[in-house]
Parts: structure tokens; C-alpha cells; sequence
């Protein structure tokens, strides 16, 4: 008879802590979606723009599932504020602060996800923390993550790709990633490297080895194995799409559904995954109870769950408050002139409709005949990478290009790795363009990102530019191989006005801007 009457106020004490935890811990999540509120809308424009993001809509309402599966551990498990932790933070703020200099926002995102797993932590304690790390960690693919792996995805499948038609003694031609059979040419494009399919798999795995296993080695194996299928079924799918083209006697016919085609491959993979894993279930085994493990439950300590709250916060904040003090510092751009052509150019300067002096710089010439438009853009020595990026893919081509081509322009005056030239064919398009950074020339890339970044904090070299050099036409009017002609007389034309060529090397000089 003592029993229940021991019990019931035992669990009341832990059902009042669990929601003084969980409301202080609801103040500190909407604290830190506020502090962060750039990274949470960059996520889910993501996730409704892209086609391999979509299922993060339902990471959220996953983890909660998995929380209700795992309800049995709730009963008597009291939190253990641990404010202490909140330091922890302080490695993760400077991954945040490095990922906004080098311009990497998935760098930023997984930071933000980091300060809210450590929320959990410093609010509920370590007890309960590891009872629900499943779910917990499974919140980390909120982050649109993985787009970097595209060009290795692509060059795995092109690879199998290869083989396989190797192996099936079809006829074919390899180029890169373009390969041509007797009925046509496929291109193993980005979105045919199966990053999509890849992260998919990857979030069923995980799902799927926390509802079916109790087993941490069977779960990592699962896990692994959803790893590796999705890219083994990707090869078999570009090599079947080829083969059925062959077959068919169209490459055109074979291509046209083979997103479709993808799917159904790839939930027919899935779905022999599963049944493999079926056989060593776990599943029949509950969650025990933690009751057993905290016999003697005390109030949480509201203070201490306010504070580490508060400090987690505090802590966070850091990063983006550096990163606007420096922004600010970044906030006025050198200032800078055009040269005139010198004596003896082919080059006029055209008179401009619009001159507001703002930023790039825009001179209209016409040099031998050829109308062209010279743009500038000088930047901050605070700035980040980010933006120098941003207008270097801006001025060489148009938003949402296809059929991309980048070559440097061998000008042997003022060097062969200055001016790169871009030609795009939908929409046609075409480009010279030169990118300084550290008053060095460079296509982009990490080194370009470190060295900006490095610059932004101690307000060093010469201050980032971006010039491009385009031909003035209707680009509307303009069919892919004239771009590609204006690509060649974009070239010629440099090769020929030294002084034009020259002048991103001129106004990347040390000391420049502020």
C-alpha cells in the first residue's frame, strides 16, 4: 500500500522539472533562431528550392516521433541543468565566426545546430541528453549539407559509368563528363552525381537504424551500408539509362524520364535495404526506463536552467557580434577611377546615360568598332569573400546558366592566369573576367576564401576587385555559337590593348582602400 503512495509524488516532481526545463529551454531555442535568423532563412529557401533538401521539412516532425517512441524514458528522469557546458560553445563560436569570413553558410548552419544541441545539454543535463541523442543528432539534417560532394559524386559515377559500359561492350566515347555512344551523348551532369538520392538514403538510414536497432554497432553499420548503396545504385542507374539508349537505338528517348527512371531504381534499392536489415531487428526490446537510474528526484534548479540558457546564448553571440563590428569596418569601399585609353588605343569611351558613381564602375567603349562595357567593382580590405565572390559570378555569367565554359585567356604581357574568359550557351552569354584577392590573380576557390578571410580580420594587402570586360550587344538576340565567336574577339581584343589588359594588375596595388 506504501508504494504508490511514494510513487506519485515522485513523478509529480519530475513531470514539474521536465516542463520548467522545456519552457526555458523553448525561450532559448526562439533566442537563438532570432540571433541566427540569416542561417534559419538561407536553410529553408534551401529546402524549397532544391529537390535534394525537401525532405528537411520532415527532419522536425521526425525528431519528434522519435522523442514519443523513446516516452517510456521520460518517466522519472529529472533535468540536470549543466551551466558549466555552455563553454563549450566557445570552439564552436569560432567555427561560426571562421565559416562567415570564408563566406561558407553550411559552415554557419552546422555551428547553429551545434549551440542548439548544446542547449539541450546545458538545460536538461547529460542524463538526459544521452537518453534522447538519437533524436536529438537527427535535427543536425536541418542543414542543407553535402553540395560540395557533387564534383566527386560525379566523377564516382562517371567512373562507373565507364566500367559499366566496358563490361556491357557497348560503344562509347568518354570526354570528361560527356560521353557519347553511337545513338547520341549524355552528359553526367550535377544533377545526375545522385546527391539527392545520396542524402536520402543517408536520413532513411539513420531513421530507420534508431526505430529497428538498440545495437550501437548494428545501428553504424546500417547507417554505412545506406552510404554506400545510394552511390553503387546511382552508377547502376546512369549505366542503364546509357544501355537503354543503345538498346532503344535514341539517346534522346532513354534521357527524356530519367529523373523517373531514378526513383523507382532507387526506392526499388531502398526497399531490398530494408528487407535486409529486417532479419536483425531490435525492435521488440523497449527503452528501459530511466526511473530506475534517478531513485531520488529533486526539483530542477530553475536558476541554473536560466542561467545556462542565458550563457549558451551569451556565449553564441559572440561570432556574429565580431562579424558585425567588422562588417562595419568593411562598410565604405575604396574609391577608384578609370583610366582613359592612352594615346595611340583603338578604345573611345563612349558616353554613358547613367553615371552615379556607385559601385562597380561602369565605362562604356568602343575599341576598334567593337562596343564592349568595362565594369569594376572594388571592395573593402574588411570585407569577406562572400561578396568578391558573389560579383565575380555575377559579371561572368548570367543567374542559372547552363553549359558553363571557363578557360584563361593566354595574354603573355601581363600574364597568362589573369583574365578568364566564360562563355555560357542558355542563355548565351560571354565574359572576360579578372579576380584579385591579396593582390594576387585567381578563379575562386578555398585559398581564395582563407586569404580573404585572413585580410578581413587584420585589415591587410590590397583591397579585392573584380573587372570584366563584355560585349555591349542584346544577348537576347544572340545565339550560342556568336557567343562563343564573341568569346574569341573578347580575347583578341585583349591581346591587343595591353593598357586594358593590364589595369586589374594596376588597380590591385598595395595600399589601396581604406
Amino acid at each position: 500500500m506504501n508504494a504508490p503512495t511514494l510513487a506519485a509524488p515522485k513523478l509529480g516532481v519530475a513531470a514539474r522539472s521536465q516542463r520548467t526545463a522545456f519552457t526555458i529551454l523553448s525561450l532559448g531555442l526562439l533566442g537563438l533562431g532570432l540571433l541566427f535568423n540569416a542561417e534559419v532563412t538561407a536553410a529553408v529557401h534551401i529546402w524549397m528550392a532544391s529537390t535534394a533538401y525537401n525532405h528537411c521539412f520532415l527532419v522536425v516532425p521526425i525528431a519528434a516521433y522519435l522523442i514519443w517512441d523513446r516516452r517510456a524514458v521520460l518517466r522519472g528522469l529529472t533535468p540536470a541543468p549543466l551551466p558549466a557546458a555552455a563553454l563549450a560553445g566557445l570552439p564552436v563560436g569560432l567555427v561560426w565566426l571562421l565559416s562567415e569570413r570564408l563566406g561558407i553558410m553550411e559552415g554557419r548552419q552546422l555551428a547553429l545546430m551545434t549551440f542548439v544541441e548544446l542547449l539541450f545539454l546545458v538545460v536538461l543535463g547529460w542524463r538526459f541528453f544521452r537518453a534522447f541523442a538519437g533524436p536529438l543528432l537527427y535535427l543536425y539534417f536541418l542543414v542543407p549539407f553535402g553540395e560540395f560532394l557533387v564534383p566527386k559524386l560525379q566523377d564516382v559515377t562517371t567512373l562507373f559509368t565507364v566500367w559499366g559500359l566496358a563490361l556491357l561492350h557497348i560503344p562509347f566515347y568518354s570526354d570528361g563528363y560527356n560521353i557519347d555512344i553511337p545513338e547520341g551523348s549524355f552528359v553526367i551532369a550535377e544533377a545526375c552525381a545522385g546527391l539527392r538520392f545520396l542524402i536520402a538514403s543517408v536520413a532513411f538510414g539513420c531513421l530507420y537504424a534508431l526505430l529497428m536497432y538498440r545495437s550501437p554497432l548494428r545501428r553504424i553499420l546500417f547507417i554505412a551500408v545506406s552510404l554506400v548503396v545510394p552511390i553503387v545504385a546511382n552508377g547502376f542507374r546512369a549505366v542503364g539509362i546509357i544501355a537503354l539508349g543503345h538498346y532503344l537505338g535514341s539517346a534522346e528517348a532513354a534521357a527524356t524520364d530519367h529523373v523517373l527512371y531514378g526513383w523507382i531504381f532507387f526506392s526499388l534499392v531502398i526497399l531490398l535495404l530494408t528487407a535486409l536489415g529486417l532479419p536483425f531487428r531490435q525492435d521488440n526490446e523497449q527503452h528501459r526506463s530511466a526511473e530506475s537510474r534517478n531513485r531520488s528526484p529533486g526539483p530542477v534548479s530553475v536558476g541554473a536552467a536560466l542561467a545556462g540558457a542565458a550563457a549558451v546564448a551569451a556565449v553564441a553571440a559572440i561570432g556574429p557580434a565580431t562579424a558585425a563590428q567588422l562588417n562595419r569596418m568593411a562598410a565604405s569601399a575604396p574609391q577608384a577611377e578609370l583610366p582613359a585609353p592612352p594615346a595611340g588605343s583603338s578604345c573611345i569611351v563612349q558616353p554613358s546615360p547613367v553615371l552615379d558613381g556607385g559601385m562597380p564602375l561602369v565605362e562604356h567603349l568602343s575599341c576598334g568598332g567593337v562596343p564592349v562595357t568595362l565594369e569594376v567593382a572594388l571592395f573593402s580590405r574588411r570585407t569577406t569573400s562572400a561578396p568578391v565572390l558573389a560579383e565575380y559570378r555575377r559579371l561572368a555569367s548570367p543567374a542559372g546558366a547552363g553549359d558553363v565554359a571557363a578557360s584563361w585567356l593566354p595574354i603573355p604581357n601581363p600574364g597568362s592566369r589573369i583574365w578568364r574568359l566564360v562563355t555560357t550557351a542558355e542563355p548565351a552569354h560571354a565574359a572576360a573576367v579578372s579576380l584579385w584577392v591579396d593582390g594576387k590573380p585567381g578563379a575562386g576557390g578555398v585559398a581564395i576564401r582563407v586569404r580573404q578571410a585572413w585580410n578581413s580580420i587584420l585589415n591587410g594587402a590590397p583591397a579585392p576587385l573584380v573587372v570584366s570586360v563584355t560585349p555591349d550587344v542584346d544577348w537576347s538576340q544572340i545565339t550560342a555559337a556568336q557567343s562563343q565567336q564573341l568569346g574569341q574577339l573578347l580575347g583578341d581584343l585583349l591581346q591587343r590593348e595591353t593598357w586594358l589588359a593590364t589595369l586589374p594588375a594596376a588597380l590591385a596595388v598595395p595600399g589601396a582602400g581604406h
